[in-house]
């Protein structure tokens, strides 16, 4: 195979593939093997008949398709990687006359990664940000740890927000019961806003043992179409109100709820953790900053084939959030009453910023010679072995050939990290 490089208008490019006589006659010989099994001939078992026999019955050209398919899938990414092209949609093909024993020419049309130079990304200018307070943060988490430990005492008093309350409940729209409106002894936080939209308010007040009339509004767009927009009346019972007890801060809480022996070495080791994690989030704020001036400062022609590549991405990411919650994409849109075409529409514009960003960042680090070294490969396959409880060898050989997009990762990555060394931060 021979390929040929012959003009590029804009993003566009066109390409020819040359195939000798005997390359074709190969491909249709391997054509012949993989369908054989297809054809029945008399006097032959099925897939026993020479190919001469199945030419001469059904025309010599009737292995052509699935050999020209073979020999263009087989060679399309070599003459690619040859001519040094980096495509982004499908390609273009046109052919030549095909004669048996004689070679052929396919000539490919097909967009390229456009061809363009980043400017005003050196020195930009930006704020620095200061680390958030690890102390406050570090009060929270320790808040947050005596909530995770408390234990639930019953209170003897009326209920309050925050307290759960352990009631029985009954629905009804007018006069009749409705389905899924009833339970017994149903632990109830008030104020965790779990229920329809003014329940958990009228209990607060109300003691174990009392029985009281709830007076509720469904919301419109309530997902029970019976059920929306219509009062509805709960009979509830209050059976018990528990409150939390919080153990108290001090140095056998922290030998419960940690590896430390003093409250101390607690706090000591939650802010040195918080005060990196703040630095880090600033960091990047900073980053993000000095990306944002560069995006800013040039204007890319943005191939609509890339923007629909990652919108296809971002719509299978939201199925599969979705998914995570138990829902599907397609009940989603039946729910909001949307298809796909609208709901990329309105993700459009993220769309074309994810890639007109990646864009920038990835023709800096090729300005800047940036590259990934065999170390710093090494390391991001361990660090995705570790993520995915696999073993290093099992990541690569998932990978196969497509250790190229760890390499392009990495060279990202510095490019940002080269931004922002560079920035001139006030």
């Amino acid at each position: 195979m021979k390929p040929t490089f012959i003009t590029r208008e804009k993003n566009d490019v066109k390409l020819t593939m040359e195939f000798t006589g005997e390359e074709f006659d190969s491909a249709i010989t391997d054509a012949y093997r993989a369908n054989k099994g297809k054809f029945l001939i008399d006097g032959f078992r099925k897939g026993k008949a020479p190919r001469s026999l199945i030419e001469a019955r059904y025309g010599e050209d009737i292995f052509y398709e699935d050999a020209i398919n073979e020999i263009f899938s087989k060679n399309y990414s070599k003459a690619l990687d040859e001519l040094k092209l980096e495509v982004i949609d499908r390609p273009r093909v046109e052919f030549s006359d095909i004669k048996k024993g004689e070679g052929f020419t396919i000539t490919v049309t097909v967009e390229v990664y456009p061809e363009f130079e980043i400017k005003d990304y050196k020195g930009v200018k930006i704020d620095k940000i200061e680390p958030a307070d690890a102390e406050e943060d570090m009060n929270k988490e320790i808040e947050a740890l005596r909530k995770r430990n408390a234990r639930m005492i019953i209170a003897e008093r009326p209920a309050a927000e925050g307290d759960t309350v352990l009631i029985d409940y009954d629905g009804y729209v007018g006069d009749e019961r409705f389905e899924g409106g009833a339970a017994e002894r149903y632990p109830l936080k008030l104020g965790s806003d779990t229920f329809i939209p003014g329940f958990e308010e009228q209990l607060i007040g109300a003691s174990a043992g009392d029985e009281l009339d709830i007076t509720v509004n469904f919301p419109d767009e309530y997902h029970s179409d019976e059920l929306a927009g219509k009062e509805a009346v709960f009979k509830c019972k209050v059976h018990e109100i528990k409150e939390e007890e919080l153990p108290e801060p001090d140095d056998d809480f922290a030998k419960d709820v940690s590896e430390f022996d003093t409250l101390a070495e607690l706090k000591s080791d939650i802010s040195d953790r918080l005060s990196k994690s703040a630095a880090a989030k600033a960091e990047n704020q900073m980053k993000n900053a000095a990306v944002e001036k560069v995006y800013n400062s040039n204007d890319l022609d943005v191939p609509d084939a890339m923007v629909e590549d990652e919108l296809d991405v971002m719509v299978n990411e939201f199925g599969q959030q979705l998914r995570y919650q138990g829902m599907s994409l397609e009940k989603y849109f039946e729910y909001t009453k949307k298809d796909a075409a609208e709901f990329k529409n309105e993700i459009r514009d993220e769309a074309v910023r994810k890639v007109k960003t990646r864009m920038i960042i990835s023709k800096i680090a090729e300005q800047e010679k940036l590259e990934a070294d065999a170390d710093e490969i090494e390391k991001e396959m361990e660090s995705l072995a570790e993520s995915y409880k696999m073993e290093p060898a099992k990541v690569k050989e998932i990978m196969g050939d497509k250790m190229s997009m760890i390499e392009k990762d990495i060279k990202m990555r510095k490019a940002v990290d080269w931004i922002f060394e560079n920035a001139k931060i006030k």
